[in-house]
Formats: structure tokens, sequence, C-alpha cells
């Protein structure tokens, strides 16, 4: 069973190490969107180094039909914000390129975007970025590379969507945060159609191995093996050249 009482308090005390270790009395800084996981990872920052340490970056593209989620966020835990849209960014990086960019190129553009407006902001105001990519999403490759799926420290990369959910709840987050359909805000799918095959599936199937259809398992299993990469360390080449000692 999975206590989220006991993994909430482990992961505000891993968070607080983080900071001592990794820049004491620096910011976190995040992007939110207004969904579960920046809502859950906001929380634990909150409740880890204080409302005052923590810092939200709203960045709508343009017109961003539920940015209300994302506001009701920042105001709910207090913390400090910033709306920053990078519709200019996005198109003029999009009209400098001299050839027409790939339909993925174009979907990904956004999230890498968004990345650099965050390091922007997190250098500027003495922090560290929070990562806001959970388990779920991580093994089907449900993030872009150099966009969401970086940052300098991740509080839900080892829990599924259902145990983060669980989290949010144990944080008093609201209920329409906690158990908002997730979009991508790319495409205007849901995750769940872009996936094809619910998050509840996903979850059983990576914590317990179990599943009902063959072809579902098929699916997840393609999906997993295809974006490893998107988890690993950059591939590096060593010449074993010998590193003088100091």
């Amino acid at each position: 069973m999975f206590d989220a009482k006991k993994v909430k308090e482990e992961c505000v005390l891993w968070i607080r190490d983080f900071f001592e270790n990794n820049g004491p009395g620096c910011n976190a800084v995040l992007g939110i969107s207004g969904g579960k996981d920046s809502s859950v990872v906001a929380a634990l920052c909150v409740e880890a180094l204080g409302k005052d340490r923590v810092i939200g970056v709203l960045m709508p593209n343009g017109e961003q039909a539920d940015i209300d989620m994302a506001k009701l966020l920042v105001n709910h835990l207090g913390i400090r914000h910033y709306i920053i849209n990078i519709k200019d960014a996005v198109d003029g990086l999009t009209k400098a390129v001299p050839f027409e960019l790939s339909a993925q190129s174009v979907q990904n553009l956004p999230p890498r975007i968004r990345m650099a407006t965050v390091y922007a902001v997190s250098q500027s105001n003495n922090g560290r970025v929070a990562n806001t990519c959970n388990l779920s999403e991580d093994w089907v490759g449900y993030s872009t590379r150099y966009g969401d799926s970086v940052g300098d420290f991740s509080p839900c990369s080892h829990l599924t969507v259902q145990e983060v959910k669980a989290v949010g709840r144990e944080l008093g987050l609201p209920d329409v945060l906690v158990d908002k359909v997730p979009i991508d805000g790319l495409c205007g799918k849901t995750d769940e159609d872009n996936l094809g095959f619910t998050y509840a599936v996903l979850d059983r199937y990576i914590r317990t191995g179990e599943i009902d259809d063959e072809e579902t398992k098929k699916l997840i299993d393609r999906k997993h093996k295809a974006n490893l990469f998107k988890l690993q360390l950059m591939p590096q080449f060593d010449p074993q050249i010998p590193v003088k000692a100091e």
C-alpha cells in the first residue's frame, strides 16, 4: 500500500537536504502549468523551504485556456510568481529558421523555450530549477527532451501519477488541481488520448506487472524501450587519456 503521508514527509526532508548541499538559501523555481505535477512539486517545495523561497513561472504561449488553474495554484500557496508569455519567442524562432520545421519540432519548441525561460528566471533569482516529471510519464517518454524533462532536482520522478495525486491530497491541494485532466498544452489533446492508454492502466503495470490487454502491454513496452535514452546521461566518448592529479 502506498503511504502518501510518509512519502510526502520523506520528500520534504529530501528537498531540504538537496538545498543544504546544493545551494543553502537558494530559491526553488519551477514552471507552473496548473496541472497536478507542477502543483504538487510547488507545494512540496513550499513545505520544505517556506513560501518565500519558491518562485512559480507561468508561461502561456499566446492564450492559455486553463491558465486560471495556474493562477489558482500560486495564489493558494502564496508564492511569488511571474507570467511570461513565450509567444513572441516561439514565433520569432520559427520565422528565423530558414526552412519549414517538422511537426514534431513545432510541437517541442514551446516546452524547450519554457525551460530556457525558467532557467533565466532561476539564474536571476538565486534559484535551483525543480523538475516536475513523474514516473509514469518518464516510463513512456511523455516529456520533451531538454524541455520539461530537465531540472536541477526532481521530487516526483519515482512516483506514478496515482501516487502524485495521493501526495497532492496529503498536501491539502484543491481537488480541482489534483484531479485536473492532464492536457499537454501543445496539441489540445489529453495525455491519455496521445498515449493510447490511461495512466491507471500504466501505473498498475509499472507497479505490479499486471495488465489486461496484450496490445496495450506491447504499446507501453515499445514506448518505454524507445524512450529510455531520455532518462540516461548523454553518451560520452572516453579516450582513456590519463589525467594528471593536482
